[in-house]
């Protein structure tokens, strides 16, 4: 008999979350012809359709939801208007690439701690969330000669997607770092970067592609879930500043958020799974904080409060 909650406990990895972005070329042809408006009345049947064919997201996305409401006493849209708000962030990601997003409506809050460390040639690891536009800050480096980012990630079914931005336009692929394990030469390699007063940016919000995922428990939206301590590790290798970086839509504006974390993280070998736990703990915190500000632009569409199983054909080759 399955163990039913193997279903509920799959790693992220195991679930195409953006499968439904098989049309969004001719939703993206809509709003750069029609509108935003006509894009949105296409787009809510081809949600419906995802969300109606797809129930481990849909419950996953219905949990986060509820536990949201409970934390912040407010009532929040439903699963659709979640699953919406994911195809505006795509929208926005590819009008980000071709050239057709309004980058005057960019709020930067915290950009000066940034621009303090590349200007002393420090460098830094930033540790994002899937929260919002994170692209944002890969087109707003595309404006400064100075800033470099390194932008590490797991594109194993957002390849699809990363090709059409490619598309788009090449320049946003040309700071991708696929990494499924952190080998000592892919530290080693990032060092030199980071040495060289560029960024390394990481999700702080997703457990390693891994049988045996190292993670640490924090409380969240008030229940415990796992988070990866692999950006501490590697920011006690690198012993560079360490900030945070959240991104959220505000009505017509976006925010992008700089937060200084960590002046230089050490993990000392005594005591080093409750040092790593206090550093996830310290990020979950403020995950929350943003996440409760725009809670329908958190995008993890699978039940980040089990600890993952991954499918064998997820294991890393």
């Amino acid at each position: 008999m399955a163990n039913p909650m193997s279903a509920r406990g799959l790693h992220w990895a195991s679930i195409n979350e953006i499968s439904f972005v098989a049309g969004m070329r001719l939703l993206f042809w809509i709003c750069r012809v029609f509108g935003r408006w006509p894009f949105r009345v296409v787009l809510y049947p081809v949600l419906a359709w995802y969300v109606a064919t797809k129930p481990l997201p849909r419950r996953a996305s219905r949990d986060y939801l509820q536990r949201v409401s409970a934390r912040s006493g407010t009532r929040l849209p439903g699963v659709l208007h979640h699953f919406a708000a994911f195809g505006e962030s795509i929208l926005d990601k590819m009008l980000l690439w071709g050239g057709l997003f309004k980058l005057d409506q960019v709020e930067l809050h915290g950009g000066e701690l940034i621009t303090e460390a590349v200007a002393a040639g420090k460098g830094g690891l930033l540790i994002c969330a899937h929260l919002g536009n994170l692209e944002l800050c890969r087109v707003l480096s595309r404006q400064r000669s100075d800033l470099k980012l390194t932008v590490l990630v797991h594109t194993k079914h957002a390849q699809a997607f990363n090709d059409m931005l490619g598309r788009l336009n090449p320049e946003s692929q040309l700071n991708l770092m696929q990494v499924t394990e952190m080998t000592p030469a892919t530290a080693m390699l990032l060092s030199e970067r980071v040495a060289r007063g560029e960024l390394v940016v990481i999700a702080g919000d997703r457990v390693p592609v891994s049988h045996n995922p190292r993670v640490a428990v924090a409380e969240f939206l008030g229940a415990p879930a796992a988070f990866p301590v692999g950006p501490y590790v590697l920011a006690s290798v690198l012993r560079c500043p360490v900030f945070l970086l959240f991104s959220i839509r505000n009505g017509d504006k976006s925010e992008v958020h700089f937060e200084r974390f960590r002046d230089e993280v050490r993990v000392p070998r005594q005591g080093r799974d409750a040092a790593l736990a206090e550093l996830a703990a310290d990020y979950a915190r403020r995950l929350e904080h943003y996440t409760l500000r725009a809670p329908l632009q958190w995008f993890n569409y699978y039940d980040f409060w089990h600890l993952p199983e991954l499918e064998p054909s997820d294991a890393p080759r």
